[in-house]
């Protein structure tokens, strides 16, 4: 069991968003490189990365922060935001991302999405963000007819690597992870899935241990880490044992 540290990146800078809305984001810190060696030193053992002005225009907005991010830490990186075509995947893979995440492609193209499983195996996680049960893309602007499950089982046999569910609506505010919508897709797929939005509290971690959250991947986790509501040790100690 996994909990990802995360930093968006607006600008730049590492910040956290309320509900999606790129209006109400908080800067935590200046330097996303410093903030990923920080995750690494705290003990994390993998790192969570979204260009966010990337998600909004289609196309990478923060390479230079990723780059140093990359430079920064020895933990493996999933990035996603405004990743759209197959050569933009492979110019990140190539700078040393673990994985790349598709999201508004998965909706718009999923034949890309699986012909990037074909040509980087286990290096390609898909991001499903749902508003209401209904996936949201370019950024979580415009809201899609898809459900999440339906989403999902297109990518079944594919090769893709994880799944990224987040719940907008519970996202940077602390509301505790959307437990039943998260159970219920891991249980309707065989990808890995990992829960993204509203983590709040030791509690949630402590809900990642329970037997029918066994089969999740991990756990994402941005403001409670940054507003020190989760203390990194402890939570680790956790899931460890």
């Amino acid at each position: 069991m996994i909990l990802f540290p995360a930093i968006d990146l607006k600008g730049g800078q590492c910040v956290r968003l309320k509900l999606g809305d790129m209006d109400q984001a908080t800067v935590y810190n200046a330097d996303p490189a410093a903030q990923a060696k920080a995750f690494e030193d705290q003990g994390f053992s993998w790192l969570h990365v979204v260009d966010l002005d990337g998600a909004f225009a289609g196309q990478s907005r923060n390479g230079a922060a990723v780059e140093a991010i990359l430079r920064a830490t020895r933990n493996p990186v999933q990035l996603g935001g405004g990743i759209r075509t197959l050569e933009h995947i492979e110019a990140w893979l190539e700078k040393g991302l673990a994985r790349v995440i598709l999201g508004t492609v998965a909706v718009r193209d999923p034949d890309l999405v699986k012909r990037a499983c074909r040509l980087f195996p286990g290096r390609v996680a898909v991001g499903i963000d749902a508003r209401g049960g209904k996936v949201a893309v370019e950024g979580w602007a415009e809201a899609s007819t898809l459900g999440a499950v339906e989403l999902a089982k297109k990518f079944e046999g594919a090769g893709v690597a994880a799944i990224i569910y987040t719940d907008i609506d519970r996202d940077g505010v602390l509301a505790g992870i959307n437990w039943d919508a998260t159970i219920a897709l891991a249980d309707a797929v065989s990808i890995p899935v990992i829960a993204s939005g509203g983590l709040a509290s030791l509690a949630d971690i402590r809900r990642l241990t329970m037997p029918d959250a066994a089969k999740l991947e991990g756990a994402i986790s941005g403001r409670a880490l940054y507003d020190g509501r989760i203390d990194p040790a402890e939570a680790l100690a956790i899931l460890k044992r």
